[in-house]
C-alpha cells in the first residue's frame, strides 16, 4: 500500500542531473512515496521543469563542481535537524562528482554508491571483462590496446586482429576518452577492414590518447539481442534487487548509439544470477545497470559492461511493479535489507510509438509477445498518471521526432544493429 499525499515520509531525496535520467528516479519516489524530489542542474531541461514530481534548482551552465557543492551543502543546511536526506544521481560523471566530494556531503546526505576505487576498476570496461573472465561470466573476446605503451616494443596496437571483420572498438574508459579529438571521433566505432582499424590507431595516437582502447570480434544480432540487467545491492551486502528486459530497438544517433529506447521486461533467471554473482564479488554498493547481448550463433550470454548507476531507462522496472525508489529508502534510511525481489512481470517499456518498435521487431513470435503484452501492459515514463497535459504532449512531439531520426539514420533493421 503506497502512502496517500498527506503522509510525510520521514526524509528527502535530492537527484542530480537532468533528462530522463533523473526523471525517471524521481517518478519512482513520487509513486511509491508521494514526494517531490528535488532535482538539481546546471541547466534546466523541459521534462525537468514541468513534471509534478520534483522541484528543479538551476545552478547555470558556468557553475563550477565546487560551486555544485557548496549548492548542495547550502541546500541541506534548510531541512530541519535530523531529517535524513537521499543523494542520488544517474549519470556517471555526476557519480564521479559526489565521490571527489564525498567527504564534504557525506556529513549531509545519504550516500549509496561505490568508493572511488571500485568506481575506477568498474568504469574500465577491460578491467569489467577480465572480472567476468575470473567468475566465468560470458564477455565478448576482446582485444586491449594500451595506448600508454605505444612507444614501447612490441606494442599490440599494430597487430593484426584475430576475428573477421567488421569489428568493434570503443574506449575502455569513456572519462578518459572524452578529453581527447580527432577527425571522426564516435563513441563507438563499427570498422569495415584491417586498413579501417589501423587507420583508428594511428588517430587515437596522433590526438595524445594514453588510454586503453577496445577492440571487440563483432557479436552479431539487431537491437533484440541486447540485455539490460538493473540491480541494487545493499550496504550490508545484500543483493535485493534484480531485473532483466529485452531490449526491443535502441537509439541509433551517433551519440546516443547503444541507449535502449524500448524493452520488454521478463524471466531471465540466468542473467540476474550472473549480475548477482558479479555484485557480490566486487562488494558492490548501490544501483547497478549492465549490459549483455546475445549471441545468435550459439546462444552465450556476453556481458559487455556494468553502469555504476540505476541507468536510463530505470522505469522499466518501476512500471513491472517493482519500485526502485524503495530498494535504497529501505537500505539508507531505514538501515535494513529487504528480501530480495526479481522482477519477472513483463511490461512493454518504451519512449517510442509502439508502431515504430515493431517495424523493427524481425522475429514474428517475438512481435506477437510485444503485442500481447502492450495490451497489458505498456508503460512510457512522460505518460505516468499524474503529470500534467504538456508531458502527455511531450510524449507525442518525441515520439514523432524520433520517426523522423530512424528514417534518417537507421531506416531499416540489419543483422548487426548497425
Amino acid at each position: 500500500m503506497r502512502p496517500s499525499p498527506s503522509v510525510d515520509p520521514g526524509f528527502d531525496v535530492v537527484v542530480l542531473g537532468a533528462g530522463l535520467n533523473s526523471l525517471n528516479l524521481t517518478i519512482a519516489f513520487h509513486q511509491q512515496y508521494a514526494i517531490r524530489c528535488t532535482t538539481v542542474v546546471r541547466v534546466p531541461v523541459a521534462m525537468n521543469e514541468r513534471t509534478v514530481t520534483s522541484d528543479l534548482l538551476v545552478l547555470g551552465a558556468e557553475a563550477s563542481d565546487e560551486q555544485m557543492r557548496d549548492a548542495l551543502v547550502e541546500l541541506a543546511s534548510r531541512r530541519p535537524v535530523g531529517r535524513p536526506a537521499l543523494l542520488l544521481t544517474n549519470a556517471d560523471s555526476l557519480v564521479d562528482f559526489i565521490d571527489t566530494f564525498r567527504e564534504d556531503l557525506a556529513p549531509h546526505y545519504l550516500l549509496a554508491q561505490v568508493d572511488a576505487q571500485l568506481l575506477a576498476r568498474l568504469a574500465d570496461k577491460a578491467t569489467f571483462a577480465e572480472i567476468c573472465e575470473d567468475l566465468g561470466i560470458g564477455t565478448v573476446p576482446t582485444r586491449i590496446v594500451d595506448f600508454s605503451r605505444a612507444d614501447e616494443p612490441g606494442w599490440n596496437g599494430t597487430e593484426e586482429l584475430p576475428w573477421s571483420y567488421p569489428v568493434v572498438g570503443k574506449a575502455a574508459n569513456t572519462a578518459e576518452y572524452h578529453h581527447v579529438q580527432f577527425p571522426g571521433k564516435k563513441k563507438v566505432f563499427f570498422l569495415e577492414s584491417a586498413e579501417e582499424q589501423q587507420d583508428l590507431v594511428r588517430r587515437l595516437r596522433e590526438s595524445g590518447f594514453t588510454g586503453r582502447f577496445l577492440f571487440q570480434e563483432l557479436i552479431e544480432g539487431d537491437d533484440t539481442f541486447q540485455r539490460s540487467i538493473t540491480a541494487y545491492r545493499s550496504s550490508r551486502g545484500k543483493v535485493t534487487l534484480l531485473c532483466a528486459a529485452q531490449v526491443l530497438l535502441g537509439e541509433h544517433t551517433p551519440e546516443a548509439l547503444g541507449r535502449p529506447a524500448a524493452m520488454v521486461t521478463g524471466d531471465f533467471p540466468s542473467l540476474t544470477a550472473a549480475a548477482e554473482k558479479f555484485l557480490d564479488a566486487v562488494d558492490y554498493v548501490g544501483f547497478a545497470n549492465f549490459d549483455v547481448k546475445i549471441d545468435p550463433r550459439t546462444g552465450r550470454e556476453c556481458f559487455f559492461e556494468i553502469n555504476p548507476r540505476i541507468g536510463r531507462n530505470s522505469y522499466y522496472v518501476t512500471a513491472a511493479g517493482e519500485s526502485v525508489a524503495r530498494h535504497v529508502v529501505e537500505d539508507r534510511v531505514h538501515d535494513r535489507d529487504i528480501d530480495q525481489v526479481v522482477v519477472t512481470a513483463p511490461v512493454l517499456y518504451t519512449i517510442l510509438p509502439l508502431r515504430l518498435v515493431l517495424r523493427y521487431v524481425r522475429d514474428a513470435a517475438l512481435r506477437a509477445h510485444v503485442k500481447r503484452v502492450a495490451r497489458r501492459g505498456l508503460r512510457n515514463p512522460f505518460r505516468y498518471g499524474p503529470e500534467g497535459l504538456w508531458m502527455r504532449a511531450y510524449s507525442v512531439i518525441s515520439g514523432l521526432n524520433f520517426v523522423r531520426k530512424y528514417r534518417a539514420v537507421y531506416p531499416r533493421p540489419t543483422d548487426t544493429g548497425f
